[in-house]
């Protein structure tokens, strides 16, 4: 639901929660058995957080965000996260752009330079009216689910995840506490090799 004087609406919301994963192939083992929908396969993704030089948008909990993957480039809005019974909602605006590099040079023309890179390789499916992504990190694996509360938690269910254990941070703010805990990690979440793109 949107918030009073938000300017976000509820088709514009984003309702998810992000849970750490052991074992992945399990999960998507319990997606084709429950009858899933494959929406994309396993792709590598990049993505490139914007923020001015005094950090104001991810310091009032907003980003902006340009993702690269298969070829395609997306310019995402993020507004302040919210929550309700553990399940985080934030007001989401996205569209695709045709050359990111372009894209690059007028969030600069505004103010807006590159803060933080992360990588990960996602897979999606759809199930019981969710969108369910696999998502294989350099500070391990996650499953995302997105849809409506009720919804969120019957998928948890029955694909054997404890919504208790469902993390409240981007994975911007995970990878900064990660490092916090290990100070020699990068700057940006990436992963240490890849060829031909991949690990």
């Amino acid at each position: 639901m949107s918030s009073a004087g938000s300017g976000s609406t509820p088709e514009h919301d984003e309702v998810e929660v992000k849970v750490p994963c052991r074992d992945l192939s399990d999960v998507r083992r319990r997606l084709e058995a429950g009858g899933a929908a494959p929406l994309s396969p396993r792709h590598f993704e990049s993505n490139d957080l914007y923020d001015d030089a005094e950090k104001r948008l991810s310091s009032q909990g907003r980003t902006i965000r340009l993702r690269r993957a298969g070829g395609r480039a997306t310019l995402t809005y993020k507004g302040k996260a919210r929550f309700q019974g553990g399940i985080k909602s934030r007001e989401e605006r996205e569209t695709e752009v045709g050359d990111p590099a372009e894209t690059e040079g007028i969030l600069a023309g505004v103010g807006l330079a590159r803060r933080f890179r992360y990588e990960k390789y996602r897979e999606e499916w759809r199930f019981v009216d969710c969108t369910v992504a696999l998502d294989e990190t350099p500070i391990g694996s996650f499953v995302e689910v997105e849809g409506d509360p009720p919804a969120i938690r019957r998928v948890l269910k029955t694909l054997g995840l404890d919504f208790s254990s469902a993390l409240p941070y981007s994975y911007a703010r995970l990878y900064m506490q990660r490092r916090h805990e290990e100070p020699t990690l990068p700057a940006d979440m990436v992963f240490p090799t890849r060829e031909g793109g991949a690990p």
